[in-house]
């Protein structure tokens, strides 16, 4: 039997991306290397500090590492292997796997981020050392990790081949488990985006704001940090009052993003019309280029055709171009009142005055 599972499209989305744009083959990515490793338990191979990005670890906006929620799992455990990252992958995919298990046990003492039940593997290969029988060790693993629990003799069986308590203990408290070949796929792809958000940030920072940022909001976030400062205070305190909404909570978690590339010292440059794509950020000069998508009032739709407008050459005034790109007023006004447009005139139209 032969089962596919195809991971979601925007991981591999994005590493085609930062194929493209760092001439980089993915596949050849080193897995071992140490500074990768070190933004999942600090923010020194970034050049901030956690106080700047207000996180002790540096895996904002990588795959599978950039929650709050995950980001409190690396600080508590600390990892420092590849591996490590695949068990707390499968930590957090897990049911009552982490919280109220695993996390508990940690604290204790009672069990480390290598013993610990991580992924449905682990049962079996565990109790497979301790001497318990292949297809029985098997048969508790799916029980387990289908959140059945233990019967009293399959805990009876385990104590008797030196299986301890908390270990009993913690699979009786599972409701559901990750397998590892599942948390492996993950951490690879999310390795390969941190590797290029460690040594090739513009590219990272391009990739995550095209693919991945669905709230980036080009006036609150592109226009220098002091206005980012503002609107991430603004909206902290929403938040801490209750009063915060849907879509400027997903804001707030693209800002986090734009923070961290600030306090890492680049910048955006501002949108050229003549240069601007509609979906992706492109680095230009050693700076990002938004796309039109990110400008509210203008959107994919409208950048697309001013993009494919912009290709036949220079617009020779504000209604050439709303004819040329087909676009409304209002996408017009929008630009103009940004400055995108300044310098070009109102009309192709002269006036006698002009001519004389």
């Amino acid at each position: 039997l032969l089962k596919l599972d195809i991971l979601g499209h925007d991981d591999p989305t994005v590493i085609r991306m930062l194929q493209d744009i760092t001439g980089i083959d993915p596949t050849k990515v080193p897995l071992d290397d140490k500074e990768t490793m070190s933004i999942f338990s600090s923010t020194k191979a970034l050049g901030v500090t956690s106080e700047q990005i207000k996180s002790e670890v540096g895996s904002y906006g990588i795959p599978e590492f950039g929650t709050k929620f995950v980001r409190g799992m690396l600080v508590d455990t600390k990892p420092t292997t590849f591996d490590e990252l695949i068990r707390i992958s499968g930590l957090s995919h897990g049911t009552d796997v982490w919280l109220g298990n695993a996390q508990t046990l940690l604290k204790e003492g009672k069990a480390t981020i290598s013993t610990a039940i991580c992924t449905r593997d682990d049962i079996m290969i565990y109790l497979i050392q301790k001497g318990l029988e292949s297809e029985l060790a098997f048969t508790i693993m799916e029980k387990v990790r289908k959140g059945k629990g233990l019967t009293p003799e399959w805990e009876q069986i385990m104590r008797e081949h030196g299986v301890p308590d908390w270990y009993i203990w913690s699979c009786n408290k599972i409701q559901y488990m990750f397998p590892k070949a599942h948390a492996a796929a993950y951490v690879m792809m999310a390795w390969r985006v941190a590797y290029c958000k460690v040594f090739y940030p513009l590219a990272y920072y391009c990739a995550y704001y095209s693919i991945r940022a669905n709230a980036f909001d080009y006036e609150k976030m592109a226009m220098g940090r002091e206005r980012l400062e503002y609107y991430i205070n603004d909206y902290k305190a929403k938040k801490a009052d209750g009063t915060i909404s849907n879509v400027e909570d997903d804001e707030l978690k693209d800002m986090r993003i734009v923070q961290e590339m600030y306090a890492r010292g680049f910048e955006f440059v501002p949108i050229d019309i003549y240069k601007a794509k509609a979906r992706s950020f492109q680095i230009i000069d050693g700076k990002i280029m938004p796309s039109f998508k990110v400008i509210s009032k203008v959107g994919e739709s409208a950048g697309e055709s001013i993009e494919i407008a912009a290709r036949d050459g220079e617009f020779l005034s504000k209604d050439d171009l709303r004819q040329r790109a087909r676009i409304g007023q209002t996408v017009i006004e929008k630009l103009g009142e940004l400055g995108l447009l300044d310098g070009m005139a109102e009309s192709n139209q002269l006036s006698l005055f002009d001519v004389i």
